[in-house]
């Protein structure tokens, strides 16, 4: 039997509600597959560990989570902590060390879940958005200079390096002939005339390796606009850091809501752990309640049951959540239901117990 050793960063807000639900069914799932388990490590990291030691993890936190297979996020963010100081000191801090370069949110509208978009079915909402996840324009490279005084500048650099560019632009020509789909480029080469026009550059380099992928490139205002209109143009989808940030809650709100929005970063060579996590945020307003939606943090458990393999449970963790959907009988208030989180969560598994050998 292989054991996957998995760091659980629980978090803020409602991150420590809807990650034991998401460590519940992955629990589920491993005893009904006796060919592998988990190995959950909780770790104490978040808004309230900096409050009381000024830091948002320990100093050799990154030491300690490379023996892991994989990383199981919460949330990150709490009122009185700055959003810059909680992101960049976990959450950022964990995908650069780790070389997370890949950021894969899948927009897809599962059946049953609602979209505010008339035209919007699961047959054409069925997008993988690949964010470059590691430089780009959160590459944190500026400065702050004559702070306080009135002649005060603020420069922000987006970093744009060739092998950053390459390397997550090829695997998303990958992904598009592995699943015979087509790859939509987005960028704003109009406007940002050095780091834009150097994407689409290396996008119709690399693409002379695909001559098989059908292509398509969109300014991202055109892009954000045609996502509502005509969705079923997009199915694999490469952007920068900024853009796939951006576009993606877009697509959140298209398929369903936030409640409905997983995240996979991804170290593709597995020389570091990749982490999984909703994408969601903290939402500190409904924290505590036991009314956060965990049905993200589900997917975010398929995403991490793909990435070691088991594409098989992946999917039928996607299949269970539709089925919730679809009754309409247990699930959380933010999807028209009455539930609470745990209830969600037990609904999955009591569904995952069908598949039992």
């Amino acid at each position: 039997m292989e054991t996957y050793k998995i760091a659980v960063i629980a978090g803020d807000g409602i991150g420590p509600e809807v990650i034991d639900e998401g460590v519940k069914v992955l629990k589920a799932v491993s005893k009904l597959d006796k060919s592998f388990d988990f190995d959950f490590t909780y770790f104490p990291w978040g808004c309230d560990f900096y409050k009381k030691t000024g830091k948002m993890m320990d100093d050799d936190g990154i030491e300690q989570l490379k023996k892991f297979d994989a990383v199981f996020l919460g949330a990150v963010g709490a009122p009185g902590v700055p959003d810059h100081i909680s992101l960049w000191g976990l959450l950022l801090a964990i995908r650069k060390s780790f070389d997370q370069y890949i950021n894969l949110r899948p927009v897809k509208l599962l059946k049953g879940a609602p979209t505010p978009v008339a035209d919007a079915t699961p047959d054409n909402v069925d997008m993988i958005f690949i964010r470059e996840n590691s430089e780009g324009e959160y590459a944190g490279s500026g400065a702050w200079l004559y702070k306080n005084s009135p002649n005060e500048v603020v420069i922000q650099n987006g970093v744009f390096s060739r092998k950053g560019c390459e390397r997550v632009i090829r695997y998303a020509y990958e992904l598009a002939r592995s699943q015979n789909k087509t790859l939509t480029s987005i960028s704003k080469a109009n406007a940002l005339n050095y780091s834009m026009v150097f994407w689409d550059q290396i996008f119709e380099e690399v693409g002379r390796d695909y001559p098989e992928v059908k292509t398509y490139s969109y300014l991202v205002d055109a892009a954000s606009m045609f996502m509502v209109k005509d969705p079923a143009r997009f199915e694999i989808v490469v952007t920068s850091n900024l853009f796939g940030d951006i576009l993606t809650d877009l697509g959140a709100a298209i398929a369903g809501g936030m409640g409905l929005a997983a995240g996979a970063n991804l170290n593709p060579e597995r020389s570091f752990p990749s982490m999984f996590e909703p994408i969601h945020g903290s939402a500190p307003d409904i924290a505590g309640k036991g009314i956060a939606n965990p049905l993200a943090t589900v997917w975010s458990a398929s995403q991490m049951l793909d990435f070691f393999g088991h594409g098989d449970w992946g999917k039928r963790l996607i299949d269970c959540i539709e089925e919730l959907l679809c009754e309409k009988k247990t699930l959380t208030t933010d999807l028209g239901g009455c539930s609470s989180t745990a209830d969600v969560g037990d609904a999955i598994v009591e569904k995952l117990n069908k598949y039992k050998a």
